[in-house]
């Protein structure tokens, strides 16, 4: 039984186009040569012109969606603003020595309160604004 070989069956590997039509356009007359030169002027332009619509088409559709995305755009941006979520919280916790040092309870303890804290027996609680 013979190997089975993979990939294309020998002799199949595409020649240029060129060196096919080498023998055949080196036969012609000046005549034929120009009538053929014609005939493939002519297939380029329809394949540029069909190149053309379908790039133009291509071109149309893109259009439309990128109007469509900047009108949504130019929409979400001439909406009204939102109600605000919420208020500013008020403050829970106040120094002892200058009054008008507040915290909220949020994030990280004050220095302000760290330092009044700091060799006395002071705590978080002691500084609840009342």
């Amino acid at each position: 039984m013979a190997k089975k070989r993979r990939g294309r069956p020998p002799g199949s590997k595409n020649k240029s186009t060129i060196a096919k039509l080498g023998n055949s356009v080196a036969a012609m007359d000046v005549g034929q040569l120009r009538d053929y030169i014609s005939q493939l002027e002519a297939t380029l332009a329809a394949k540029v012109q069909q190149q053309r619509e379908y790039l133009q088409g291509q071109l149309e559709g893109l259009q439309i969606y990128a109007n469509n995305k900047a009108g949504a755009a130019v929409r979400a941006v001439m909406r009204l603003p939102k109600a605000k979520g919420r208020k500013k919280p008020e403050p829970k916790y106040q120094s002892k020595k200058n009054r008008s040092l507040r915290w909220t309870g949020r994030g990280m303890l004050p220095t302000w309160m760290r330092e009044e804290m700091r060799g006395t027996k002071l705590t978080k609680e002691d500084f609840l604004i009342k």
